[in-house]
């Protein structure tokens, strides 16, 4: 059986892929994925045969890659992030009724809530919740309905795709919608270009980052009622301190 995989290639710097991804990336004969993700491994993989699309043809880049591993080569469809969260795994195992000779391997990856966390220090130190902004194929009703839910939950949240020039205003309504549930005063960062070039990172609190502009290329995040400022990093802790001083009264 032909095998194809489908790999997270990190947030954008080489050296945050996974050892395993780039290990199936050098395996591989073609490359398949997104033209702005391509081209962050040409550089490393000059060699590899690439095949791109555009934004929005994502189905018609599975099934590009579907046909390249029916021909008998060996190929990956890349991702940013992990494959596996908002990336292209869950489609190639929905399309793969079509291709029942071809076995599919998912090869994680490092997601922009881990690479971004790590930027602003440990925001997602406790229960955390991820959710997009992008109404594309989720109903503003249901995304809505998930913030607040979040919010009211006390979850540290996590926002992909905040902003785009259609939804210049997602990211200013979205925490509205979270501030009816979180303090106007919680902690908040947004980290843009994680990894890459031109990486910015900037902690603030929620009534602050309604009035900020994000783009595609930008991860949010909102902290929990506990979440607090340690030498400018943004923290969620987990409760081993607090744990540790109820123990020793």
């Amino acid at each position: 059986m032909n095998k194809i995989y489908v790999a997270g290639i990190g947030p954008g710097a080489y050296e945050q892929m996974t050892v395993k991804a780039a290990e199936v990336i050098k395996s591989c004969d073609v490359i398949v994925g997104y033209t702005v993700y391509v081209d962050l491994l040409k550089e490393y993989f000059p060699e590899k045969e690439y095949l791109t699309t555009p934004m929005r043809q994502e189905t018609e880049r599975c099934r590009m890659a579907f046909e390249e591993a029916k021909k008998g080569k060996s190929a990956v469809l890349v991702c940013s992030g992990d494959a596996g969260i908002y990336g292209m795994a869950g489609l190639m195992f929905e399309l793969s009724k079509d291709y029942p000779q071809i076995e599919i391997e998912v090869i994680p990856g490092v997601t922009a809530a881990l690479g971004g966390a790590a930027v602003l220090g440990a925001p997602l130190g406790h229960d955390c919740a991820f959710i997009s902004l992008s109404d594309l194929m989720t109903p503003w009703a249901v995304i809505e309905k998930r913030l607040l839910l979040a919010a009211e939950a006390d979850f540290a949240i996590c926002l992909y795709n905040p902003s785009s020039r259609k939804r210049n205003d997602y990211l200013g309504k979205a925490c509205e919608v979270i501030g009816r549930a979180k303090s106007p005063d919680t902690i908040c960062g947004i980290v843009r270009n994680i990894a890459r070039n031109g990486e910015t990172m900037e902690v603030l609190t929620l009534d602050e980052l309604k009035d900020m502009q994000a783009d595609m290329f930008s991860t949010v995040f909102v902290g929990n009622s506990d979440t607090k400022l340690i030498d400018g990093k943004m923290v969620t802790p987990r409760g081993y301190r607090i744990k540790e001083l109820t123990e020793n009264i």
